[in-house]
This record gives C-alpha cells, structure tokens and sequence, in this order.
C-alpha cells in the first residue's frame, strides 16, 4: 500500500527536523501542559492510540467534518488504493467480510459484515462459501443480491477501464487470465468467472483453483465490495458510487469537496458494523498542508483524512499548546532505500551492504522527523503489525545497535570486497512532493560521502512514479542506484504486504514495486508455501523467514518502522487507531461528543 531540497537547503531542512524531533521527545515525555494539553476538552495526547477516546459520549447527529492535502485516487470501490479511501469507503460500500471496529491489534481481526458469518471453508482450503444477511439494501432500497457482489468483484478483471486498484482477488481466481472481465463478457448476464457461483440470491461460493490462506483477508478490501450492474458507469463510477452503506454521494467536486448524507434504506438491524452516529460528512480538500493544520488547530476541521501525520509547522503549534489532541501511532509504514540490482555496482551484494553499514541511521531518523514523529530506526523489512514481525530485535547489520551512526571501517571493507575499494558514483532517486523524503536523501548522501561514495539526488515529479521508478528500464537509464520509498501492508500478512516488493512474479515494465528485481527462488519457494499454509503459527515463521531472505541480500535499507503525529479534534467521540488501517483512526463509527 502505497502514500516528501538543494544542498544549499540540506542543513536547513535537517535542522528543521531536528528541533521538531526535541519538541516530540519533549511531549512524549510528558513536557507541556501537566494536564497534557487537554484544558480545551480533548481527551489527552494518545488517549486514542490503540485504545477507544471517549466511547460514551457519541450522539446521533451532527456533521463530522474531515479535510485533506489530497483527494483520493479514486472513490471507485474497484480502482482506490489509497489506505484513507479503504477506510472512508465503508461509509458507503458494504464486503461480506470486513475488518473489526476494534483498537489496535483487534481491528486487524476479520469480522461478518454483508454475510451472516465469517466462511465455511472446505477442507482442501479451496472453496469458501457464504450467505448473506436479511435485509441488506441499496440506496434505491433494492435488495443486495449474491450477483451484485459477484459483479462487483469482476470489475477487477476490467484492467483496461478500471486500472489502479489491488488485483489479488483476480490473481488468486483466475491464474490463468482466462476471464476478460465484465465488459467483455460474452454470457448474458454478464457474470461468466466461473470460480464464483451464485447458486440464488443469498448465496455465494468461491472455487479457488489453489488454495490461498489469505483469501479471507482480500475478500475484506474495498475491492470485493458489490456493484449493481445498470448502476455502473465504468470509468466514471468513482464520481457517484451507488451506495451499499449507511452513507451516500450528495455532491462531490473532486480535489475541492465531498458531502456524504444518510442512506435512509440503510438498516441497522442488518450492519453489525456500523453505528452510523452523524448526519452528514463532508471532506474539504486544500493545496496546502499547513492551512489543513491551522484549519484543525482552529476547530474548523475534526480529522485528516490523509492520516499521514501534521506537518512540521502544524506540529510545533499542536505539541505547545494542544498536545491533548494528539496522538502517535505505528502506522505500519517501513521507509527506506533499495537498490536496484540492474545498476552497477548494485548487482553486487557487498557493494549494497556497504551502504548499509556506511549510513548514519540516526540521522535518516532525525530527518524523518525524529523517534516520535518519523518513528523507531528500521532494522529490518517486515512491518510490526504482520505476523511473524520481529522489531528491532532481529537487526542483522546493527542499525540501530553499534552501527547506528554508521561503520565507516566496514563499509569501505565491504567497498573493497565488492571490487569498489575507492568508491564510485551512483544516483539517489527521489519523491519532489515529499520534503521528508527529500531530507532523507540529502542525509543519505552526506553519510556516503564519508565512504567515498558520491551520490547526486535527482528530484522527480512524485505524481509520475508508476512510469519513473516503476519503469526498470527507466530506473537503469537514469543510473538510480537508490530509490527512495515506503511500503505498508495492504492487509496485515506477509502475502499482503511482501509479495508486490519481493516476488519475482511481480517484475513489472510499468508500475513495478520490486524495484531491487530480486528473482530469489528461494522467496518464490516461501511465498508459495506461505499460500499453502492454513495455521497461524506456521504462517509467522514462514513470514519470518522471508524477510530474513531479504535482509540478507541486503536489497534494502530501512530507515524507520514509521509512527505519526495525528490531529483528533475535540469534538469527536468513540475514536480509536486500529491496526487494520495501518495505525489510522479508524473512521466508520466515529461520532461527536455534541450535535450543536
């Protein structure tokens, strides 16, 4: 799941970070207001973070208003991507499964949502059978029927027309490529993938031709959500999505404003789920961070639905004087460079772990906005929410032990291991709408130049990254020997959040995000077996053993296990991070403390 200057502003942005990363320490060790800056009626600085702020205390009614830096990618049940759109679109679209409305570890959990429960699964793991609920409607008040959700789960065959979502469901039913999707389908109903059945109205089965662990877990994105056929618009869906939840589309501008209003066909009686406390929603989008910020500090906005944290600006001001408002969250986010292995002398292992060992890992920290704002130093490459995870405890290369400011001694024996004993140049790709990002270039390239490794930063346009460092071809032309990212969990396994990364099955010539080109029989041999495995326990060692794969071929190096500074506004009630959305609020039953 995918989510930021000059050398003469190198110092100036690392300082920035830095004074920012004082006053978080400060906070988090309990520095302001003894009350925690709660004298405005908040709750308390993370009295939401992985457990619930004021349960009690949500009323019906009211408008909960959220704002945003950015629009979603698209409010397409089938096309969005982005981890605020997964979480926001339940207000208007239903799954047979979704996650928990639970804190933190919980939320993560698989729960009944359209379906009466969680699968009956066959033996052999290849068949998943469902019923659906009485009473689920569309906003028309027609009823939710087995060939809705089948529908809406072939328009991820639709590529063609519908690009930019997850695909897993199509990958995991038809391996072959032999359905052509919705649009192209030559029965005449239009519902001819053969792996779901839909023997009547409230039943569904899904006939996997090989069993796949973690079927339940895609059945839970936005993706498997149901789509009525003569409600389609195909491209333009995203504009108007015909509403399976509590909520609908009054009025969308896109990149300016969103009005969700109730769904008056909705039942209560038949969403375990949903509380659907307020009367309205809107969304306000602004070109500008900061103003979104002082808007929040204001009292004009309750959320960020972006949920990637307050600006640096935003939060000095918050942690001075409205600290009680924050919280400070694991996203679930690893940040970090990899090596592209078509970029000499990155085909090299010991060249990739000179790097590793070279770099000031506190200080990529410190530029990231320190151990609060920007997170733990990173050690490894598996998120602390997926199974098999370790933390810091398995940290092959040191970093944030004894190598945690950086081995110049063992960095250049690697240097002269691989071939490269006085160095050599290489190119930092990097985000240009990413000042974080940018900063965390720029303390990269300080701490190679101690080895004799000199590495020019190329700023590219952030929103083209799918066809610049998506494109190997591109990658190798333009000599990015490091590319700056960061990677979260699409749903918390190692299948969910590796497999796009890692799989050599997964080398793309656009949109690629293996983007080391690691072809690693023995990661393919993992992740196959990993598909195979139907017990927790055996699926966290082979987790564990992926990512010990990969640390090993030093394709990465990771910078930090990411946390956030998040605005919760005074009004709301019933708040709570959850695990399941990658340590954001979780937004489908968020209510306000007063209607007025």
């Amino acid at each position: 799941m995918t989510t930021q200057r000059t050398s003469g502003r190198r110092k100036q942005a690392l300082a920035a970070a830095a004074v920012v990363a004082a006053l978080l320490t400060t906070a988090a060790c309990g520095g302001g207001d003894s009350d925690g800056g709660s004298k405005n009626g908040a709750a308390g600085f993370d009295a939401a973070n992985n457990k619930v702020a004021q349960a009690s205390q949500a009323k019906k009614g009211g408008t909960l208003k959220f704002g945003g830096a950015q629009d979603a990618d698209s409010w397409d049940t089938t096309r969005g991507y982005y981890g605020f759109m997964w979480n926001f679109s339940r207000y208007y679209s239903r799954q047979l499964v979704t996650n928990k409305t639970e804190p933190g570890a919980a939320g993560a959990e698989i729960t009944p949502d359209l379906a009466t429960s969680t699968a009956e699964v066959s033996d052999d793991g290849k068949t998943y059978k469902y019923t659906l609920r009485d009473g689920i409607t569309w906003e028309d008040g027609k009823p939710i029927t087995s060939q809705d959700i089948k529908y809406g789960i072939e328009r991820v065959w639709a590529q063609d027309v519908l690009s930019g979502g997850p695909t897993y469901l199509k990958e995991v039913l038809d391996p072959k490529g032999e359905y052509e999707g919705p649009y192209k389908d030559k029965s005449k109903d239009k519902l001819g993938l053969k792996a779901i059945e839909t023997p009547d109205d409230k039943t569904i089965v899904f006939k996997l031709p090989k069993a796949n662990s973690d079927f339940e877990e895609m059945l839970a994105l936005t993706s498997a959500s149901p789509v009525r056929q003569d409600k389609d618009t195909k491209s333009k869906y995203g504009l108007h999505p015909f509403s399976s939840g509590p909520y609908k589309f009054e009025s969308y501008t896109p990149g300016k404003e969103l009005t969700l209003v109730r769904n008056t066909e909705w039942k209560q009686d038949s969403d375990p789920v949903r509380k659907a406390y307020p009367d309205k929603i809107t969304i306000e989008f602004f070109s500008d961070a900061n103003q979104l910020d002082q808007r929040l500090i204001n009292g004009d906005i309750d959320i960020d639905i972006n949920q990637t944290g307050m600006s640096p600006q935003g939060r000095t001001t918050a942690l001075k004087e409205y600290k009680g408002n924050l919280d400070n969250p694991v996203s679930g986010y690893i940040r970090y460079a990899v090596f592209p292995q078509s970029v000499a002398p990155f085909d090299k292992l010991e060249c990739r772990k000179a790097v590793i060992l070279g770099a000031d890992h506190v200080s990529l920290q410190t530029a990231r906005g320190g151990p609060i704002a920007g997170g733990d130093i990173g050690t490894n490459m598996l998120p602390p929410s997926v199974p098999g995870a370790e933390g810091q405890k398995y940290d092959p290369y040191k970093i944030a032990g004894d190598n945690k400011k950086g081995n110049v001694e063992e960095a250049k024996a690697a240097l002269k291991a691989c071939g490269q004993p006085n160095g050599f140049k290489t190119t930092i790709a990097v985000r240009n709408n990413k000042p974080v990002e940018v900063a965390t270039a720029q303390s990269l390239q300080a701490s190679l130049k101690k080895i004799g490794i000199t590495a020019e930063i190329d700023q590219y346009d952030g929103s083209q990254t799918a066809g610049i460092i998506g494109s190997p071809s591109n990658v190798k032309k333009k000599n990015y020997g490091i590319i700056i990212m960061g990677w979260g969990p699409d749903f918390p396994s190692v299948q969910g959040y590796g497999l796009p990364l890692w799989d050599s099955d997964y080398i793309l010539e656009s949109g690629n995000n293996n983007y080391a080109l690691i072809k690693d029989k023995e990661i393919d041999g993992l992740f196959d077996d990993y598909v195979d495995t139907l017990d927790d326990a055996g699926k966290a060692k082979i987790a564990t053993e992926i990512n010990h794969k990969v640390m090993e071929g030093a394709y990465y190096l990771p910078f930090t296990f990411e946390k956030f500074v998040n605005w919760r506004s005074s009004r709301l009630a019933n708040v709570y991070t959850s695990d399941g959305y990658s340590g954001m609020y979780d937004f489908v039953n968020l209510g306000l403390k007063s209607t007025k």
